[in-house]
């Protein structure tokens, strides 16, 4: 009901200007009349189309859906070393910097403009996801809802979604073995103010990647050039770094990557030592935005998948 305020105040600004105008207008002063009147008009207009805007801000956050999703995943040992394996190299960049998976990062901070809070959910049983199903986590990952039908705004925009099924599986089982740890975080996790819904009803945000039900596949794990696609495809490289991995374009959500064609240059010890301790090459050291501890964290032979294919990219 919280989130119907701004709306309401907006509405009712309008609506007291408007009474202002009418009221400027039977003054006998010609010049309070006239400029009175059109100043009032002009602000009770700007206020109302603002109003309808919030709105439709409002109905794109309840918009978002999933059908719920019956599945047991069997938490074999080989699925939750798996799943390790992808949370300490892609889910802890948000999720595990007080912790292990125990969230409460606030992603807004890195964000150009402030929308409101998205604060990493805490995803040991110390969180809400002891009172899930397995296929309320897999809809969580795969297209941003929880089991409450809440838009999961931050990880609808991720490429979380690109996780094949078997990993994703792999995931909600290493979760599932985790010991309860640090505090509750909040639920639901994302909360845009009225200058994020504002900017949602004007089209100023993105929607999130579209809801998915298909099968995703992944090709088999190795130290190749198509599995470190795969790779890149989950890990949200392009987010940053654009869409051919060139640099990042002002007016972006997320922070300006640089161009990673100089990794070309690097020799495969280079690149790993890299991303294991923050600095190149040349000394330069990564930004702080760039998870390069939770990237670091991904064996040799991912990380050799994912060098394998940064340095065949096609020349731009």
């Amino acid at each position: 009901m919280l989130e119907l305020l701004g709306p309401a105040m907006s509405i009712t600004t309008a609506a007291l200007l408007a009474r202002s105008s009418l009221r400027t207008w039977r003054a006998e002063n010609k010049f309070l009349k006239w400029v009175g009147t059109g100043l009032a008009a002009f602000f009770s207009a700007a206020v109302s189309v603002i109003s309808v805007i919030m709105i439709v801000g409002l109905f794109k956050l309840h918009a978002r859906g999933a059908p719920a999703l019956d599945l047991r995943v069997a938490a074999t040992p080989e699925q939750i070393l798996r799943g390790q394996a992808i949370s300490d190299g892609f889910c802890s960049g948000c999720h595990s910097r007080t912790g292990t998976l125990t969230g409460g990062l606030d992603v807004a901070e890195d964000l150009p403009v402030p929308i409101g809070s998205f604060v990493s959910s805490n995803l040991t049983p110390a969180g809400q996801l002891s009172h899930w199903s397995d296929g309320d986590i897999f809809q969580a990952i795969r297209n941003g809802v929880d089991r409450n039908g809440h838009w999961l705004i931050i990880m609808s925009y991720t490429s979380a979604g690109k996780l094949s099924d078997d990993d994703t599986k792999a995931v909600i089982a290493y979760v599932r073995s985790l010991p309860a740890a640090g505090k509750q975080t909040d639920n639901p996790p994302d909360h845009l103010n009225l200058l994020g819904v504002t900017m949602l009803g004007a089209g100023m945000l993105p929607k999130g990647k579209p809801v998915s039900t298909g099968i995703v596949t992944a090709p088999p794990r190795s130290s190749s050039l198509q599995y470190g696609e795969y790779i890149l495809s989950y890990q949200d490289c392009r987010a940053c770094h654009g869409d051919k991995l060139t640099g990042g374009v002002p007016g972006q959500l997320a922070p300006l990557g640089p161009d990673l064609n100089p990794v070309k240059g690097w020799k495969f010890e280079e690149f790993v030592a890299t991303m294991r301790t923050g600095v190149d090459p040349n000394g330069h050291e990564l930004g702080k935005q760039m998870p390069w501890q939770s990237v670091g964290r991904m064996a040799d032979e991912d990380l050799r998948a994912v060098y394998e294919y940064l340095t065949h990219m096609p020349e731009s």
